[in-house]
């Protein structure tokens, strides 16, 4: 088994690894950067070691320091987390050069999921439907134009590397094609350095559906059915919900079954997802590969009971799977909002800022995944999540209330967050029938503003209040109370606040 495992991440993800670490007896060493000196991630592991100055490519994306460092502290294995190196061949591979376990598949399989070209194209062998676009990287414009006259419009340039919603440009004409294959080519060059990019034929409104799958060693694969990732801005993830309510269970069925094929075909081990597009008519086509740990991972884990880092631990110490597919199932229903550090009424603007006050929700069926603390500096340098709220129920509704109650009483002061916009999106009469699309933000919540209240208020005052302890609240019998009132005594000082 393994016995020290280097977390090569920080904030929620690096928390939320470091909990499993512990239940299976692992210590753990935590990296951090000049602008984390303070970071809750250090207060968890076992020992904690400096790696660089703030910037990710000084010190999270600095593969010799971290692997040096690992091989100082005598830690045997390293895990990932997502986002930063979790899916890079390189530190895999550095990884197996130096004799260190990286926690995730191979830097082979990497290599070739990483490529969505490449990965389109072994998919396709394997008898695994594809959305019907180039199986090749485009060189000249003339390219592009061949493979339009072909697919038709709406095309969807892709970069050929790395994810995320970078170098993606929806073209619905062929006078718009040349200035959208350049800034693909401009964006995909300086998010990966490698300015490859291909055409895929838009699909209107669709639903992103992911399945969850553990592969090990010894060719054991196994789906922990699907998520429905449709609630998206800019290509990203915002809310994740399981079951689908989109899929029939004869549809859920096919599609697990597909995801296990294409995990094989790509010789998977560990944790990952296998990503489809399902349209109207609810055809599906691959999409990719995500071969890490996912953000919203917890809503399988609150629906099937099966904890999926301790399952990349478990495999990567080369133990068999325990769970056969037969064993899997589902009960009740869970929902995901992701927290970020930003600004909803200006177009999702970063929010840095040190956290004044913090009172996260409590109660049955919710959980917190955190990274933040009353008084926590939230830097510049790096993706703004803050949390993930997770909400279970038995039904689909009784989820969708636990969470907008959740997030109702989740009370972040000092910075701007997406809490109340995420209140809304849940509110909304389409959500509530389950009609979610890729496009459902720019289509329902394009302009959003916060409605007039007393959350409306407490921001305002955010910004004054000091880092004295509250006065008791007044108790106010038979009312429930708010973390607004638990604030204490507190006024508006006037409107240029």
């Amino acid at each position: 088994m393994i016995k020290k495992v280097l977390v090569a991440n920080r904030g929620e993800i690096a928390i939320r690894v470091m909990r499993a670490c512990q239940e299976l007896g692992i210590k753990t060493v935590a990296i951090y950067s000049d602008a984390d000196r303070e970071a809750l991630h250090l207060r968890i592991a076992d020992e904690s070691i400096p790696i660089g100055a703030p910037p990710a490519s000084e010190s999270y994306l600095n593969i010799d320091r971290i692997v040096r460092t690992a091989k100082r502290v005598g830690a045997d294995a390293i895990h990932p987390g997502y986002g930063f190196l979790a899916e890079n061949p390189d530190f895999a591979q550095r990884c197996e050069e130096e004799g260190i376990i990286f926690v995730g598949p191979t830097s082979a399989t990497l290599r070739l999921v990483g490529d969505k070209v490449a990965a389109r194209g072994t998919m396709q062998k394997a008898g695994i439907p594809i959305i019907p676009g180039m199986t090749f990287v485009g060189k000249g414009i003339e390219d592009f134009r061949k493979a339009t006259s072909s697919l038709g419009y709406p095309v969807l340039v892709k970069a050929s590397l790395g994810g995320g919603g970078k170098g993606m440009r929806i073209v619905r004409n062929e006078r718009d094609l040349k200035n959208a294959i350049a800034a693909g080519r401009r964006e995909a060059k300086s998010a990966f350095g490698d300015e490859s990019v291909y055409l895929e034929r838009y699909i209107e409104e669709p639903h992103h559906i992911e399945f969850q799958v553990l592969a090990d060693k010894f060719g054991n694969v196994i789906h922990l059915f699907e998520r429905e990732c449709s609630i998206q801005r800019r290509y990203q993830k915002i809310v994740e919900e399981t079951p689908s309510p989109t899929l029939s269970g004869e549809l859920r069925t096919r599609m697990g079954e597909v995801a296990k094929k294409a995990i094989k075909a790509a010789g998977y081990t560990n944790a990952g997802t296998v990503e489809f597009l399902l349209d109207r008519d609810k055809g599906f086509f691959f999409l990719e590969v995500n071969a890490r740990v996912q953000v919203e991972h917890p809503i399988t884990e609150l629906t099937t009971g099966v904890d999926l880092v301790k399952q990349q631990l478990l495999i990567a110490a080369g133990e068999k799977l325990a769970l056969r597919q037969e064993d899997i199932s589902q009960r009740g229903h869970a929902i995901e909002a992701r927290i970020y550090a930003e600004d909803p009424t200006q177009d999702f603007l970063p929010s840095p800022g040190k956290i004044l006050y913090l009172q996260e929700p409590q109660g049955p069926g919710l959980r917190i995944d955190s990274g933040i603390y009353p008084g926590c500096e939230v830097t510049p340098y790096y993706d703004p999540i803050l949390s993930k709220i997770i909400a279970w129920g038995e039904t689909r509704e009784f989820a969708r209330r636990r969470l907008i109650q959740g997030l109702k009483n989740y009370a972040i002061l000092g910075i701007s967050t997406t809490v109340g916009f995420l209140i809304d999106l849940l509110e909304h009469p389409q959500f509530v029938e389950g009609q979610t699309y890729t496009n459902f933000i720019s289509k329902n919540m394009g302009g959003w503003r916060p409605k007039g209240n007393a959350l409306d208020q407490a921001l305002m005052v955010a910004a004054i209040l000091s880092s004295e302890a509250p006065t008791k609240p007044e108790i106010v019998a038979a009312q429930a109370t708010s973390p607004w009132q638990e604030l204490g005594e507190w006024e508006i000082c006037g409107s240029g606040v």
